[in-house]
């Protein structure tokens, strides 16, 4: 469109600012809102992780005692409770579970690893609780309970050779031996942790025949 004059060209910028101005404004302050609110959001998220690997380091100092299970429930819950959205919650509750156990509350380290389990953000950190619940499901005498904590969360490359492992404590502790054998041998094939206790305890085990 072309004016033929100055008066009418800004007739038609002052026409144009009516019907669009409002328009301009809200996309504008639309704009610095999610700028703005995207900057907040990702300081305090990351404030927040911050705050939350402070308490974690805290619990990992506590853990250092071997009579500090009280304490680092404790700290377990309020870590859940502050921070339950990271995984230093999970992490964390690891830690109390690993507490607990050592000092001889089974029950309640086994609640803390189900509930880890459950809640973990993380399907990682979820199947390291249930290696962790299967192995002290094993030492508890609880076979079948391990069983199926085994079988329901064997489901990742990453920790198949670590759960190998306990599949041959497993067999070893219902006396097959072959099996025992065949899961130590994999886990070992595989790069389980501990390995060299997984060869020991494979080393130990009567020959077949």
């Amino acid at each position: 469109m072309s004016y033929q004059t100055d008066e009418e060209k800004a007739e038609a910028i002052k026409k144009w600012w009516r019907d669009n101005g409002v328009a301009v404004f809200a996309g504008l302050a639309l704009g610095l809102v999610i700028i703005f609110g995207w900057r907040y959001w990702t300081e305090y998220r990351n404030d927040h992780a911050a705050q939350a690997s402070t308490h974690f380091e805290q619990m990992l100092y506590s853990a250092e005692d071997a009579d500090a299970a009280t304490v680092l429930a404790k700290q377990s819950e309020q870590l859940d409770a502050d921070f339950g959205a990271t995984p230093y919650a999970a992490l964390g509750a690891l830690v109390a579970a690993k507490g607990l156990y050592r000092a001889g509350e089974a029950e309640a380290a086994i609640a803390r690893l189900e509930r880890v389990i459950e809640d973990a953000p993380d399907a990682a950190l979820a199947r390291l609780a249930a290696l962790r619940l299967a192995r002290i499901q094993l030492a508890e005498g609880a076979l079948d309970a391990a069983e199926s904590t085994i079988a329901t969360h064997d489901d990742s490359p990453e920790f198949s050779a670590d759960f190998a492992a306990v599949r041959g404590d497993l067999a070893a502790a219902r006396g097959d031996l072959d099996a025992a054998r065949e899961a130590y041998e994999t886990a070992i094939e595989g790069g389980a942790a501990l390995s060299q206790l997984i060869q020991l305890k494979l080393d130990n085990l009567p020959s077949a025949g």
